[in-house]
């Protein structure tokens, strides 16, 4: 594309096309704007919200709503009314896990209308949890009768410290991991954008659109398991840090300040071994049985994650803690959290459960698909409103 400039009708028509199409899409369902309507919302006038209308049509985005019940009913022509396809184009949000992998299927309004998932081995290698990827993938596809080609934008959650371009630069909880091209992997397979994203900052974005955190810009997720992890949104925007390692909470005990999760949840004084959710499930089953060794160790492990937490609160001060993942299912663990963050952080922040649970990462994964799309469908006027 040529240079624009601030003369170029052709800029003006991309201004005009993502205002009306803005306007389409907030239409609540089941309601269908008029062109006056549109001349409403938009400001402009009708020969152009004629003119980009159908254009909209041409591409697709758009199409004509018969008409509602009272207006076919009236003698005359009923004015024409118009929606967004949010049928157009879909997309998925994946979440790459130590022991499943999960896909969603959405439209273009975010509405998800499929999932699928499978059970893959921890110690399963990077090229057959990719083969286990494809094939959720391709059964979801094949159930809700999607193309491949239909697909707009794919999300992926997944651990480990992920780079811009998709490159897993540390990933210690999947073999073969670290190092891994995974965006340009998966493109092969979906010949569409792939955005990668860390686990737990996918789960934030998760929350905030559809979880606990609806309403709160400052947020921090934690991701509680074996090594914890947390995404934040700082007024309302993913905070990855410069290298995307911000929140790696899990890996203050390789600074040799902690002990290590093997030692923490040891119930013999010898470093836990396999360190596996099933050997700590066992610890924890054990502690509520009344062992005091376990007992002991689930203790250790509550202390150490709130302490962890208390580090980033108050590093972000944020609103709201929302804690996930497996741990977060442990009986009493958001109390701990709350009365560690009072003693610790001059205003303590509120704290909640996850509301969607083991979806959390596939969620947000499917959310940052959606933003990626409504970037490429509203960039000129996301791009002219920051320059007023």
């Amino acid at each position: 594309m040529g240079r624009l400039t601030g003369g170029d009708p052709s800029l003006l028509r991309r201004i005009n096309s993502a205002v009306v199409l803005h306007a389409l899409r907030s239409a609540a369902p089941p309601a269908s704007p008029t062109l006056t309507d549109l001349v409403k919302v938009t400001g402009l006038s009708r020969p152009t919200v004629e003119g980009v209308v159908e254009g909209l049509m041409d591409t697709g985005l758009v199409v004509e709503a018969p008409a509602e019940g009272g207006e076919a009913r009236r003698q005359g022509r009923p004015a024409r009314r118009f929606r967004f396809r949010r049928e157009a184009g879909h997309l998925l949000g994946i979440e790459i896990g130590p022991h499943r992998i999960a896909a969603l299927m959405a439209d273009l309004g975010g509405r998800v209308t499929g999932s699928a998932h499978a059970e893959v081995a921890q110690t399963a290698s990077a090229d057959e949890r990719l083969d286990r990827v494809r094939s959720v993938t391709a059964e979801l596809l094949e159930r809700t009768g999607v193309p491949r080609s239909r697909l707009r934008a794919v999300g992926v959650g997944t651990p480990g410290i992920v780079e811009a371009d998709g490159r897993v630069r540390l990933g210690t909880a999947l073999p073969g991991w670290t190092g891994l091209a995974l965006g340009d992997r998966l493109r092969r397979s979906f010949r569409c954008p792939v955005l990668v994203e860390n686990d737990a900052n996918a789960a934030a974005v998760a929350e905030h659109w559809k979880g606990a955190a609806i309403g709160s810009d400052d947020v921090v997720f934690v991701l509680a398991g074996l090594s914890p992890g947390a995404g934040s949104l700082i007024g309302g925007r993913l905070h990855r840090g410069f290298g995307g390692a911000a929140g790696e909470i899990g890996a203050l005990h390789l600074l040799g300040r902690q002990a290590s999760p093997e030692e923490v949840l040891s119930t013999t004084g010898e470093p836990l071994h396999p360190l596996d959710e099933a050997q700590v499930a066992r610890v924890f089953t054990l502690a509520r049985e009344g062992d005091e060794r376990a007992g002991a160790a689930v203790e250790r492990f509550m202390r150490q994650l709130v302490h962890d937490v208390a580090a980033l609160v108050l590093a972000l001060d944020p609103e709201l803690v929302v804690v996930g993942g497996w741990a977060a299912g442990l009986r009493g663990v958001l109390e701990p959290l709350r009365a560690e963050l009072a003693r610790y952080c001059l205003r303590p922040p509120k704290v909640a459960q996850s509301l969607l649970g083991d979806s959390a990462v596939a969620t947000g994964a499917l959310r940052l698909a959606l933003d990626h799309v409504e970037e490429q469908l509203f960039a000129v006027e996301s791009t002219v409103t920051a320059r007023r």
